[in-house]
């Protein structure tokens, strides 16, 4: 439970939950962080597109100068034809159509044989016979597909009554089926049967948009229908046609060699002697490369230029046909932020296949994705504390630049995509607000050193312990310290005079400016003892030369004293309450004691205790036998040697087994500089050596001597030091 209470285990607790909630967040992927993610994969491509190889890819293009040319589309299936000849003639692969022939061509003799139905025309059978010997345009067009390794496009559409096409290709699995994880296809709209059976293939002209910006950045390598049967996408068919492969090899995580991220996932296929990555549910990461005018041939050039022109353009390669005239809707955004026709990315996939040249994003990614944000997020939290704010920030900075160039290298490098920005955002919210909270408990800290100290420690201590509380060590330390006891002589009596309040009323105007001048002089005032305070130097903050401003404390103490006596401050001449000027006795001592928090866990005292403590308490005590208001120990006394002292003697403090040499302290180093202090004090050591010696006869001329020259207020003094030599030397 201790633990618990340290706020750095709290902060770093509370950051592992917050950890713990963002894990729960990234494997549910909202819109936003899913959003965030492709738009970094998309600076990379923008940054570094991929490089085009000069694969044997073409695209004819229905433009807009060919509809002006042949007419709107769609155009007779005769003209279709005569393209796909055209490709045939010249060499092409394969042509690919990403256009659908899903109903019968009007324009050709069935069409106009229902136009004539409606007409009144003469010599109806002559001309239905006429038309009737035209062979028919999707005839005529399926003719032509025959001839022409021909690829067929369909597309995705639940509301159709159509179906699904005939599967061309077969299929094989290493590892379980991939089924479950593949986008699943209930209906389509397709080219009508005559097509499909003249077609070497046909696929999915299906691509995937991003809900939120419409981008296409992945397409369904695969698709799936209810019943089990799967579907290509447009390119693999026409590099499968191609290539001459029967079949595709669908590969999975539980295959051999794999590495598994705990679920079924899609992980590559192969087709031909390509083996190609996919994520996990079967979709091609596009791996864009620039949109190149010299990709595309007009459709009405395949008609109108002449072989020699044409043939190194077609001969070999691959030929997609589709549309970016502007009326066909056919416009898609690439990564790269191009708006380009659908079709050119089907040519796109081809080319990225035949590159080589791929982006994954393998079923380890996200959980090396979250090792990263824990390991970033709980250094800066545990670094918080010990290097503070900023340091924690520019090294922040330097971990986010970091885990910024590991990704940047790990798609410059190998076409792996590692998202950087959602273990950047979260080690920055967990940096926050583990930086909120010790702001928090700073102030808190702050707020309880004021409230623990601001009535006993000079203010100018409270602003460091509030800007350093690390320099409060709760508990026992042992420092070499100052130690004051201060109190009011003959209280008893005085008590006795007054009433409780005015007894009260007097405490306070005096109690007052004395902890005023213990405050001044960087004192920390341990308790108030009824008539007594107990004060303290070098705790909790270092305090420099902390002897010497024990001891000014208590000549200043002395002097308000007697302002108050002087000006009647408590009223006790005005009132006639019979009570003499008070008079106070200061005792300290400096040595090493223990300081700390003292009590039990729920209320505690922050205070001092040792040896040192009691011998300073037994000094004061003394003040009333030695006959001055101030004494110190030969501790203290040896840093404040010129300042005026008088040695008071060896005097036997209570519990104490050896006497000890005390000094009273009749001024400052002002007055230890003048000529009458250096004669009385050379006449106040000859003093002692006769009180030592036991020469009677010379004890009063000498003290009469020291008086002559002595500040006023020493006649106790030595009297007290006369009476205690005689009593020694009676005892003798």
């Amino acid at each position: 439970m201790r633990l618990l209470k340290n706020p750095r285990i709290l902060v770093f607790l509370a950051a592992i939950l917050v950890l713990a909630g963002a894990r729960q967040l990234r494997l549910y992927d909202p819109p936003l962080i899913a959003s965030l993610r492709d738009l970094t994969f998309d600076s990379y491509q923008r940054i570094k597109p991929r490089q085009p190889l000069g694969q044997p890819i073409r695209i004819i293009d229905v433009d807009e100068a060919s509809i002006a040319e042949f007419g709107q589309w769609p155009w007779p299936r005769t003209r279709i034809a005569q393209i796909v000849d055209r490709v045939r003639e010249l060499g092409g692969a394969c042509i690919a159509f990403d256009i659908v022939f899903s109903e019968p061509d009007r324009t050709g003799p069935a069409g106009m044989l229902a136009e004539l139905k409606e007409r009144e025309v003469p010599d109806r059978a002559t001309l239905e016979s006429m038309i009737a010997s035209i062979p028919d345009n999707d005839t005529v067009l399926a003719q032509a597909m025959e001839k022409t390794p021909t690829v067929l496009g369909f597309f995705n559409e639940p509301n159709s009554k159509l179906g699904l096409p005939e599967p061309k290709a077969g299929f094989a699995m290493l590892g379980a089926d991939p089924a479950p994880v593949l986008q699943t296809i209930t209906s389509s709209v397709m080219s009508l049967p005559i097509f499909r059976k003249a077609a070497l293939g046909s696929g999915s002209i299906t691509l995937t948009l991003n809900k939120n910006d419409d981008i296409i950045r992945r397409v369904p390598m695969f698709m799936k229908a209810s019943e089990g049967r799967k579907y290509p996408s447009l390119a693999l068919e026409a590099l499968r046609v191609v290539l001459g492969a029967k079949s595709y090899v669908l590969k999975t995580s539980e295959a051999s060699g794999e590495v598994s991220g705990g679920g079924l996932a899609m992980t590559a296929f192969k087709v031909g002697q390509f083996e190609v990555p996919v994520n996990e549910y079967g979709e091609l990461l596009i791996y864009y490369s620039r949109n190149d005018p010299s990709l595309y041939i007009p459709a009405r050039d395949i008609l109108d230029l002449p072989d020699e022109q044409l043939e190194p353009l077609i001969k070999g390669h691959i030929i997609f046909v589709g549309a970016s005239a502007i009326g066909l809707r056919d416009l898609r955004i690439t990564s790269l932020g191009e708006s380009v026709p659908g079709v050119f990315v089907h040519a796109q996939i081809v080319d990225q296949i035949l590159s080589n040249a791929f982006l994954s994003r393998p079923d380890w990614a996200t959980g090396a994705e979250l090792a990263t944000m824990l390991v970033a997020s709980l250094l800066l939290v545990g670094l918080l504390p010990f290097v503070g704010a900023v340091a924690s920030g520019i090294l922040g900075a330097l971990v986010a630049a970091a885990m910024l160039a590991g990704s940047w290298y790990a798609f410059s490098s190998y076409g792996i995509l590692l998202d950087p920005v959602f273990p950047m955002l979260t080690a920055a919210v967990v940096f926050l607000a583990a930086t909120i909270f010790n702001f928090a408990y700073a102030e808190r800290e702050k707020r309880f050193v004021r409230g623990a100290f601001q009535r006993y420690i000079a203010p100018d201590l409270l602003k460091k312990l509030e800007d350093h509380p690390d320099m409060l060590r709760l508990g026992g330390e042992i420092r070499d310290m100052t130690l004051m006891f201060m109190d009011v002589r003959g209280f008893t009596p005085i008590s006795e005079k007054l009433t409780p309040e005015e007894l009260v009323t007097f405490l306070n105007q005096l109690l007052s400016p004395l902890s005023d001048a213990i405050l001044a002089h960087e004192g920390a005032i341990d308790k108030y003892i009824g008539d007594s305070i107990m004060a303290f130097w070098n705790a909790p903050l270092d305090v420099d030369d902390h002897r010497r401003k024990a001891v000014r404390t208590a000549l200043d103490m002395t002097a308000i004293v007697e302002e108050l006596n002087r000006n009647d401050a408590f009223g006790f001449r005005a009132a006639g309450k019979g009570v003499g000027d008070v008079q106070i006795g200061v005792g300290i001592n400096s040595g090493d004691a223990c300081v700390g928090n003292m009590g039990s866990m729920s209320r505690f005292n922050y205070s001092v205790v040792g040896d040192t403590v009691n011998v300073a308490a037994r000094i004061e005590s003394s003040c009333k036998v030695v006959g001055w208001p101030v004494l110190v120990s030969e501790d203290t006394a040896e840093a404040i040697e010129d300042f005026a002292l008088l040695e008071a003697g060896a005097i036997a403090l209570k519990g104490k087994s050896r006497p000890a040499k005390l000094y009273a302290v009749i001024g400052d180093e002002t007055l230890a500089q003048t000529a009458d202090w250096q004669t009385m004090r050379q006449r106040h050591e000859a003093f002692l050596e006769a009180l030592a010696a036991g020469k009677q006869d010379e004890v009063e001329p000498l003290k009469q001597a020291c008086l002559a020259v002595a500040p006023p207020g020493l006649d106790q003094f030595y009297s007290e030091l006369a009476a205690a030599g005689a009593s020694r030397l009676a005892a003798e």
